[in-house]
């Protein structure tokens, strides 16, 4: 996802107001991403606070830290890049039942856990993260999975 497609989801406005997203924006280009660059945020326990932001760049993986509001300044994002060969990543897992799918993957310190569309949301940056650190090119997003049932049947089909 797109830094912009996270604004519509944030769980509070000001976490994404203009004045927040200007320094957000700003430090993601310095740190080598794009100014709306694919992404994964981490909003963490209080996002009208404090959230993590994890960029690919092709020096490595831009890890931003957003301070909506410090005290006495402002909004406020510092970051830095983890070379690939230094980037921290876990296994990603799936568990699947009656239909649903949840996904845990852990990227530098940070556990990405989601069910259905966010699980997918998950695994697709976790598969984009891997190809990044083994050099190879990110994949392309490929259409929601199958349920159980479809699968089977396309089993079938060509079994």
């Amino acid at each position: 996802m797109r830094l912009s497609d996270w604004r519509g989801r944030a769980p509070s406005r000001d976490s994404v107001s203009p004045k927040v997203l200007a320094v957000v924006e700003t430090a993601l280009v310095t740190l080598g991403a794009e100014r709306d660059p694919e992404c994964w945020v981490a909003w963490g326990d209080d996002p009208a606070v404090r959230y993590v932001i994890f960029a690919p760049t092709p020096g490595g993986l831009a890890q931003v830290t957003v301070r909506v509001n410090a005290p006495g300044e402002g909004p406020r994002a510092g970051g830095k890049v983890v070379r690939w060969g230094r980037v921290q990543l876990g296994e990603l897992g799936v568990e699947i039942q009656g239909g649903h799918r949840l996904v845990t993957f852990q990227v530098e310190t940070h556990v990405l856990n989601g069910v259905d569309d966010t699980a997918d949301r998950i695994a697709e940056f976790a598969r984009a993260l891997f190809a990044a650190v083994d050099g190879r090119p990110v994949p392309v997003a490929k259409s929601a999975p199958a349920t159980a049932g479809e699968s089977a049947r396309a089993t079938v089909a060509k079994g």
